[in-house]
C-alpha cells in the first residue's frame, strides 16, 4: 500500500491547531490504524528560549501534544465529521520520556489506533529521533461541545497573591530554569510539608491560548501536566539539599482531563509530593475555583546540573 502523504496545508484543513501550537509538519497514513507524523525541530522555535535555555530541550509535554495532534488528524473524520466539536485529550497513561530531543532533531511520531468508536479513540504512540525512542504513551481522545461555559469568577479568595505567599515568581525562577514562554507557575500560595498549592492564571494574551482556530481558546491537556510538574519541581528544588540541581520529567503514570480551561480562569494546583533526594513523585489536581478540571500522577528525576537528562527505565 502506497502511503498517503499530507502537507502542512492539508493538515491545517483537518486540524484546528495554529501557530505557535501546530506541531506537525507532515503526516502520512500507512493503514487505517497506523499513522506517522514528522516534526522538524529547530532552534528558532519559541519554546526553546524558555525550556532549559542553557541546553535547550524540546519539552516532553510538547512531544505529547504533537502525538495528540497526529491522533486527532487520524480519527477526526470519525469523531467530528461536522467539525463542530472539540476533539480533546481525555486521558493519558504510561507516558515515558526516554531520550531528549534537541534543536536540529527530526521527531518521528508513530501511532496505532487500538480502539475507535463514534465518541472515543484509544491510541498507542512511540516517538523517535536519530538517537532512538524518546517518548512512549497511550492516549484516549474524546469529543465535547466546542463552546465557552464561563461564569463570573469569585474575587478575591484566600489563594490570590499576597506578600506572604509561600514562594513568589522571583524565587521560582531562581530554582527552575523555565522562562517565557514556557514558565507556567505564577506563585506558590501555600507549602505545608508534602502539600503544595500553586497558582497559574490563564489569559488570552498567552501564545498557548491561540492554538485553536477559529476563536476557540482552550488550554492543552499536555500543558496542564507541565504546570503540575513545574510546581512540584520548584518545591522539591527549594529543599536545601536539592538547591542548585535540576529536575527532568520522567513519567506521567496517568492523567485525566474533565473540563476545558479558558482565558480568565485561575488554576489552583493541589499537589502532594513526598520529599525525595533522587526522584520527585507526586499526585496533582487542578481546580478552577472548586471544580476539578484535571488530575495526574508524575515522576521527575533530580540531577546535578552537569548530568545528562535521566531516562525512564523499563
Amino acid at each position: 500500500m502506497t502511503a498517503e502523504i499530507y502537507s502542512t496545508a492539508q493538515i491545517k484543513e483537518r486540524l484546528p491547531f495554529r501557530y505557535p501550537m501546530l506541531l506537525l509538519d507532515r503526516a502520512w497514513k500507512e493503514s487505517d490504524t497506523k499513522f506517522f507524523g514528522l516534526k522538524a525541530v529547530t532552534c528558532n522555535e519559541g519554546f526553546f528560549s524558555g525550556h532549559f535555555p542553557v541546553q535547550p530541550i524540546m519539552p516532553g509535554v510538547l512531544q505529547i501534544e504533537a502525538t495528540f495532534q497526529l491522533a486527532v488528524f487520524a480519527v477526526t473524520e470519525r469523531l467530528n465529521p461536522s467539525k463542530k466539536l472539540d476533539v480533546y485529550l481525555k486521558s493519558m497513561k504510561d507516558v515515558k520520556f526516554r531520550k531528549p530531543t534537541f534543536p536540529g532533531d527530526r521527531l518521528l511520531i508513530e501511532i496505532d489506533i487500538t480502539s475507535l468508536t463514534d465518541t472515543e479513540a484509544v491510541i498507542t504512540a512511540v516517538n523517535k529521533n536519530n538517537s532512538g525512542v524518546c517518548c512512549q504513551a497511550e492516549l484516549t481522545i474524546g469529543v465535547r461541545p466546542c463552546v465557552y461555559s464561563v461564569k463570573k469568577p469569585e474575587l478575591f479568595t484566600q489563594y490570590d497573591r499576597t506578600d506572604n505567599c509561600a514562594m513568589d515568581l522571583k524565587t521560582i525562577k531562581s530554582l527552575i530554569p523555565h522562562r517565557y514562554p514556557f514558565l507556567f507557575v505564577d506563585y506558590i500560595a501555600k507549602s505545608e510539608g508534602e502539600n503544595i498549592t500553586a497558582i497559574k492564571n490563564i489569559t488570552y494574551n498567552e501564545c498557548l491560548m491561540h492554538s485553536y482556530s477559529p476563536g476557540y481558546s482552550v488550554l492543552s491537556g499536555a500543558i496542564q501536566t507541565e504546570i503540575v510538574a513545574q510546581a512540584g519541581c520548584a518545591h522539591t528544588l527549594s529543599i536545601p539539599e536539592n538547591k542548585g540541581k535540576l529536575a527532568y520529567f520522567m513519567t506521567i503514570s496517568k492523567a485525566e482531563f474533565f473540563k476545558p480551561i479558558h482565558p480568565g480562569d485561575q488554576l489552583r494546583i493541589e499537589l502532594v509530593l513526598p520529599p525525595s533526594k533522587k526522584f520527585g513523585k507526586g499526585k496533582g489536581e487542578i481546580y478552577v475555583e472548586n471544580e476539578l478540571v484535571s488530575r495526574g500522577e508524575i515522576t521527575f528525576a533530580i540531577v546535578e546540573q552537569k548530568q545528562e537528562p535521566a531516562q525512564a527505565k523499563e
